[in-house]
């Protein structure tokens, strides 16, 4: 059985157990980076990470966009959302249909 993650500020992602969806506090790149590869090795198929931890990740987020399996989902975090998470989107529907649709 898949599972789910959501990586961020305590603040940001605590809401998420209530869910049955494993949380992680990390904000930090290097462990963050760390983390979704170890996440990814461990049967998770989907990582809600904020905008925020997501930011100093690029490389490793990326590493994992053309595999079906786990699925990085930007989400804001509550100190705002800086509109990543949207582009993110965009663009993954603009991959998987030939055109943004959600414009």
């Amino acid at each position: 059985m898949y599972k789910a993650a959501a990586i961020g500020s305590r603040e940001s992602v605590s809401g998420f157990a209530s869910l049955g969806i494993s949380v992680f506090f990390k904000t930090q790149p290097d462990e963050v980076s760390r983390l979704i590869n170890r996440l990814a090795q461990n049967g998770f198929a989907v990582i809600f990470i904020t905008e925020a931890a997501a930011a100093g990740v690029s490389e490793a987020i990326e590493k994992f966009r053309s595999r079906r399996i786990p699925a990085i989902i930007l989400i804001p975090g509550v100190s705002g959302n800086t509109g990543e998470g949207m582009r993110d989107l965009h663009r993954s529907v603009e991959k998987a249909v030939g055109s943004d649709i959600l414009k």
